[in-house]
């Protein structure tokens, strides 16, 4: 049973299905058997009635493109919530061109899994540089870690200076930790289970969530939208928690020869084809993902030997659904990051040297100014 074009959850609008947990108006199949339709609330609705508790599901693009139109209709201040650790496969770019009049703030949120030893006004200036190298230009730039509630309180309080006489909008791709925020701010808020309540926008399925402000304006979480580019379009859901840093990531430094390799799991692949000698290279990434060395010239056979085995993830159950590596080769002429997006980066210190990043098709790799 995919969809059930009858069953609409009455509290955000979503058409129900049960086949997609991440996905909107999602219900368990057993919870639809003895179902009565005018009570019947997508789970991410039933847990925000019964446990005010907010659970981020995707979004399609095109839905997300009629909220943020809806958005330009009004007066609200829009807060783009995005990974530090994946800072270009969370961006929305093209926010500011949908948001009229209204005013942009970027959050960059998950500080606290950077190295400790990296300062907030080195993140700051290096994200603010990122910002406005995709032509963004917005009223405040602010870092936060949504698991702390003085760095959400001291977000909330930046947000109220800023927002004026409007709404706040939340938004985000999916894997941000925007959820994380929304509970924190609940649970700063108020103690009263009836804070939150659920609408939706007329004409389209997209299900919102508002809680009350002071002065009579709400602040609005927004579902997920689902970026293209991003490691979770191949990974499962058990799979992306494996990549997924919980903790503050460890650098590990590795050093290669020419014509090296270093798997991560076996989802991404960095290989030093040369240039410089023997060189270290920093990986930064889960703590809880492995990493494999090799030499370039067996890679490619050790990989299809290992994928799904030594070389996790994939899962082994779903290493063959796994979509084949691409290559992209890089020329650099100074220290730079790799990036593979949603799962992390390998620094490289040297110049002139010849590299290649691998990934599943579809997943973004790129180069970029070094992070640290």
């Amino acid at each position: 049973m995919s969809k059930h074009d009858e069953l609409i959850c009455i509290g955000c609008g979503a058409t129900i299905q049960s086949d997609h947990k991440d996905k909107m108006g999602y219900v368990p199949a057993s919870a639809l058997e003895n179902r009565n339709e005018e009570d019947l609330y997508c789970k991410r609705c039933f847990r925000l009635r019964h446990y005010n508790e907010v659970s981020d599901v995707e979004l399609t693009s095109d839905d997300f493109l009629n909220m943020l139109n809806n958005i330009n209709d009004q007066r609200a201040l829009i807060v783009n919530i995005v990974d530090i650790i994946d800072f270009n496969g969370s961006v929305i770019t093209g926010i500011e061109r949908f948001a009229g009049n209204n005013p942009v703030m970027i959050v960059g949120n998950k500080v606290d899994l950077l190295p400790k030893s990296l300062k907030h006004n080195h993140i700051r200036q290096w994200l603010t540089e990122r910002i406005h190298e995709l032509g963004l230009r917005p009223v405040d730039i602010s870092l936060i870690s949504a698991v702390k509630r003085d760095s959400v309180r001291q977000l909330l309080d930046k947000i109220e200076k800023i927002r004026g006489n409007r709404d706040v909008y939340v938004v985000g791709t999916t894997n941000v930790g925007k959820s994380t925020l929304i509970n924190q701010i609940v649970k700063l808020s108020t103690d009263k289970r009836d804070l939150i309540t659920t609408s939706y926008i007329p004409g389209t399925t997209l299900g919102k969530i508002e809680i009350p402000l002071d002065d009579g304006h709400v602040l609005v979480d927004t579902p997920g939208i689902f970026q293209s580019g991003q490691m979770a379009h191949v990974l499962s859901h058990k799979e992306m928690n494996i990549i997924t840093p919980k903790k503050t990531i460890k650098p590990a430094t590795y050093q290669l020869n020419e014509k090296q390799t270093l798997f991560l799991g076996g989802v991404a692949r960095f290989d030093y084809k040369g240039g410089a000698g023997r060189q270290s290279f920093v990986v930064y990434a889960s703590n809880a993902l492995d990493v494999h060395r090799t030499k370039l010239e067996k890679a490619e056979a050790l990989y299809q030997a290992q994928k799904g085995k030594m070389f996790t993830p994939p899962l082994p159950e779903n290493a063959e659904h796994l979509p084949d590596m691409k290559q992209y080769h890089f020329k650099l002429d100074g220290p730079s990051d790799i990036v593979f997006s949603g799962l992390g980066w390998v620094k490289v210190n040297a110049s002139n040297v010849d590299v290649s990043g691998h990934a599943p098709k579809g997943v973004d790799v790129f180069v970029r100014k070094p992070m640290i």
